[in-house]
């Protein structure tokens, strides 16, 4: 009979992704009993580290890609072996003027960022403009990002903590593109602004439910900067570390236990699983649910929220080098180092959401590519590192999971070679020269729709988020941490709980919070 069988746990977690991990390392770490239910035969969920491409020496991040939301004071709490690196550049995205290649380059100092507006606007304006809109967002990272480990605010109080009327009507009130559009004039500085409202997000920048605004927030607060870092090991690493900090403070971490009821009357609950081996049941004081509010509902018998959709295609590459640009006066690895945005000017992102709202695939679907291997090779092999090889990692946007319905695995092929031929219009040789191949001679390339993302991860809808991002404060419905369930002793740590979304671990420890703050057991 498993340890866990004939005892009462303080808590039982279900699902060992990052978030329930954090949690497991919180609760064990205050001595409560824990222990954690995986399904898999590993931990880590969609923050895992994989060799995707046989016989090749590359460990990939194969689902989630780089760290911004991981509050410092998690990795402090909990002594995680964990680090990250800041990539040198910010972005780079390629444009033809006057029939020429250019491109705006955004990083490497002050001036030359200055000058590559100048060079791509013929003036400061813009530059000017960048500069006064992005010390903006950055006031509100410096206050909101706290917050996020905190007892949810109010929405007054959240806006007191903001202190800056502007700020808050441009980010919490007024659609995105109202700012975007009275902000900037060049078209292409207006798309890669919008980007980043648009992460996993189908929506139009004047959508008036503001998700695109909820989706801007959670990416320009990360760690109180906005700046994105990359994970040295990949994303294994920090599920890797969580594991580590939560079986070092007692907890029992059990993979291959696939939760299929949850039983509660708000002060107990049973908690069935299945093995290889038949059916068993833990019992505990207190559920944590790392899963989506659809999985929750289907484990507790309540009625499912309707399923968010996801809208992203994911694309793994291995190189054999970095493609030449046709903008030859940028050095490739300048280029990849940082957000290279593929077809993202502004009238491009509104004719893709428009084409996929009618139904229809991309004509030319907007993507942005990161090379992580630049900025952190130790997740290639010393081989490959030596014969200049690099990774590739391409998130598609405004691609519904609803285009996929009919034949995933047909419309991901016509998507993935249109989008490529987006990349390829940039390049000065074709990217399929560059791929590498496997120890069977496949091209180094692997594709993920919405539609994979659900069977693979039982993301609902393939939605990276589990749902429509939520303000970062209180709401009704939502309870004092952001984690409360309409059953008292069980409690949402996924990315659906309110101020989830992305890897943060934020949900995660906030569920422990919740359960410590009752002071039961």
């Amino acid at each position: 009979m498993p340890a866990h069988e004939g005892r009462t746990y303080d808590a039982v977690i279900v699902g060992g992704g990052h978030n329930g991990l954090v949690a497991a390392a919180y609760l064990a770490r205050a001595g409560r009993s824990v222990l954690v239910l995986e399904r898999l035969d590993h931990t880590g969920g969609a923050a895992v580290s994989t060799r995707p491409f046989a016989g090749v020496d590359a460990r990939l991040s194969r689902y989630s890609y780089l760290v911004s939301l991981v509050p410092k004071k998690i990795v402090r709490d909990l002594g995680l072996n964990f680090r990250v690196r800041g990539r040198t550049i910010s972005s780079y995205t390629p444009v033809e003027r006057d029939g020429s290649p250019t491109g705006l380059l955004v990083g490497g100092g002050e001036r030359r960022t200055r000058e590559a507006f100048a060079r791509l606007t013929g003036g400061q304006t813009e530059y000017q403009a960048w500069q006064r809109f992005y010390g903006m967002t950055g006031r509100v990272a410096e206050r909101v990002f706290p917050t996020l480990t905190e007892p949810l605010p109010t929405r007054d109080e959240l806006r007191r903590r903001i202190d800056d009327e502007e700020a808050w009507r441009t980010l919490f009130e007024d659609p995105i593109g109202v700012a975007v559009e009275d902000r900037f004039t060049d078209d292409l500085v207006r798309g890669v602004v919008l980007t980043d409202a648009l992460i996993g997000t189908f929506a139009d920048a004047h959508d008036p439910s503001l998700r695109q605004n909820r989706c801007f927030l959670y990416h320009v607060i990360g760690g109180g900067t906005g700046a994105w870092d990359v994970p040295v090991g990949g994303m294994g690493a920090l599920t890797d570390a969580l594991a580590a900090a939560a079986r070092n403070a007692g907890a029992v971490i059990a993979t291959g236990h696939e939760v299929e009821r949850i039983a509660t009357d708000g002060r107990t609950a049973e908690i069935t699983y299945r093995t290889a081996d038949g059916e068993g049941v833990a019992a505990a004081r207190h559920v944590l649910v790392n899963a989506s509010p659809q999985a929750l509902a289907a484990l507790t018998g309540d009625e499912p929220p309707e399923p968010a959709e996801g809208a992203q295609l994911k694309v793994n590459m291995l190189l054999k080098r970095l493609p030449a640009l046709r903008d030859s006066s940028v050095d490739p690895r300048e280029a990849f180092a940082g957000t290279f945005h593929i077809a993202e000017g502004y009238e491009q992102l509104a004719a893709a959401h428009a084409q996929a709202a009618a139904g229809e695939l991309p004509a030319r679907p907007p993507s942005e590519i990161y090379c992580h291997s630049l900025t952190d090779p130790t997740i290639l092999g010393p081989a490959l590192v030596d014969r200049g090889y690099q990774t590739l990692t391409l998130f598609g946007l405004h691609t519904p999971a609803r285009l996929f319905a009919q034949d995933n695995d047909a419309v991901r092929d016509e998507l993935l070679k249109s989008t490529l031929a987006q990349l390829d219009a940039h390049l000065a040789e074709p990217l399929a020269d560059c791929l590498a191949t496997d120890a069977e001679g496949r091209p180094c390339i692997e594709a993920k729709t919405p539609l994979d993302l659900e069977r693979d991860l039982r993301l609902p809808g393939g939605n990276i988020f589990h749902r429509d991002l939520a303000w970062p404060y209180a709401q009704d419905g939502v309870g004092r941490w952001g984690v409360e369930t309409a059953h008292a002793n069980v409690l949402l740590c996924g990315a659906g709980a309110v101020r989830g979304g992305g890897v943060s671990g934020v949900p995660g420890h906030n569920a422990a919070m919740a359960v410590l703050e009752r002071g039961d057991g």
